[in-house]
């Protein structure tokens, strides 16, 4: 069988915790940890070509198995040569599994972690937490996803299609899309979720990641009897630990997914924010340490030090161009809503110490005329601005981690930064 080419080397650690910088090596190139993933959900990094996410210092982009899945389709991606071909991106990609996806159709995340349920386009505060979804569906009069112990039968929200994705197919349909990490299938509960369900799920959870991985290597040993000869080793799959806000459930997870032999660690769920450290640390405390191990879907500044700190080596969320798209911008204060008043006759950059394009060439002025004005380039400026802001600020903690000053530089940058 040809030899893989993922790899992953620990280049420093961080001395008396767990955080570490290091190097995922991949069959599109290698990937500096820790790394901010650039979230590219429909195969688009929405407002930037993709010359201009290379351009701001991205190593890596996320693309979405669910959204693929409906549009425009595995096969046609697979056709267009996978992800990055077929998305013009020269580097390397991820895709999830699309579980998260599949599971939050009926639920969404508020941020205090409470639940809310979209309902016929309404989003509603739940007060049925003791419900089940399935019973949470039927309350409503709407049917939007069915779980069972083999996979999840769901309606498009694009047409009202039904879909059922499994395991085996979720994977099967990461291999065509052709990244070269994906992550093995599981169940993504909401945060309200009773310890009863957590442990029912996170069985199921554990039985799907072995089916997971039992796929991915029939997959590869068909690849290799089709192709003998050829390297067609270097898709990595990672297992997801899951468990909830609970320690016990986190630590049994985490020593089940990591006896397996995935090539790396995904970290789910929902987080309490006050606890996230403490939780990813129960985590990363037993998985592997030679092994890279994602967050899946932090975005706040101070999350990103509390996770490189405990373990964290790559972390992906949407939320700096989805603000970006808003007019919320990070600069090295903290944020702020160029739609204020007081910026429409402020003629000085953004952030004065970032070197992104939007702020080495417009002003504050200016891109308050282009949001009031509804004007397209505004959100392509603010997303070259956020995405610069994240990705450059998780390169200076990597730097900082490897001059041996990580907590000097999370001190200096924490002290400054306003929490928003």
């Amino acid at each position: 069988m040809a030899e893989k080419s993922f790899n992953f080397k620990i280049d420093k650690e961080i001395p008396g915790a767990l955080g570490r910088a290091g190097t995922i090596s991949t069959p599109h190139g290698d990937i500096q940890t820790p790394a901010f993933v650039v979230v590219g959900t429909k195969a688009t990094v929405k407002a930037l070509t993709p010359e201009q996410v290379a351009d701001l210092g991205a190593q890596v982009v996320l693309g979405n198995t669910y959204h693929l899945l409906l549009e425009p389709g595995e096969q046609t991606v697979a056709t267009g040569g996978g992800l990055g071909k077929f998305m013009n991106w020269p580097g390397p990609t991820m895709t999830d599994s699309g579980g998260f996806q599949v599971f939050s159709l009926g639920a969404a995340y508020g941020e205090a972690g409470v639940t809310k349920f979209a309902v016929e386009g309404k989003t509603i505060e739940s007060k049925e937490e003791a419900l089940s979804r399935d019973e949470r569906s039927e309350f409503y009069g709407v049917k939007l996803a069915k779980i069972d112990n083999d996979g999840v039968t769901f309606r498009s929200h694009l047409d009202g299609s039904e879909h059922r994705l499994t395991p085996e197919s979720s994977i099967a349909i990461q291999h065509q899309i052709g990244a070269d990490i994906i992550f093995a299938f599981d169940e993504c509960t909401a945060p309200s979720a009773s310890l009863e369900y957590q442990k029912e799920a996170l069985e199921r959870t554990h039985a799907w990641a072995k089916r997971s991985l039992e796929e991915h290597k029939r997959l590869n040993e068909q690849s290799h009897q089709n192709f003998p000869g050829e390297n067609l080793g270097g898709q990595a799959l990672y297992g997801i630990v899951q468990g909830g806000r609970h320690q016990d459930l986190r630590e049994q997870s985490a020593k089940f997914i990591g006896s397996l032999d995935f090539d790396g660690f995904g970290i789910g769920g929902s987080f309490d924010k006050a606890d996230m450290g403490t939780a990813v640390r129960w985590v990363n405390s037993i998985l592997p340490a030679d092994k890279p191990r994602h967050l899946l879907g932090i975005g706040a500044v101070e999350d990103l030090f509390t996770g490189v700190e405990n373990g964290a080596d790559t972390f992906d969320c949407v939320a700096p161009t989805r603000e970006a798209r808003n007019g919320s911008l990070y600069t090295a204060t903290g944020r702020i809503n160029i739609l204020n008043t007081k910026f429409r006759t402020d003629f000085s950059p953004l952030d004065s110490t970032c070197a992104c394009y939007t702020c080495q060439y417009f002003s504050k002025a200016y891109l308050a005329h282009l949001f009031r004005a509804k004007e397209m380039l505004a959100a392509t400026l603010a997303s070259i601005h956020n995405l610069y802001f994240f990705v450059n600020l998780v390169k200076q903690i990597r730097e900082s981690i490897l001059d041996g000053r990580f907590v000097e530089f999370k001190e200096e940058f924490l002290s400054i930064y306003k929490k928003t």
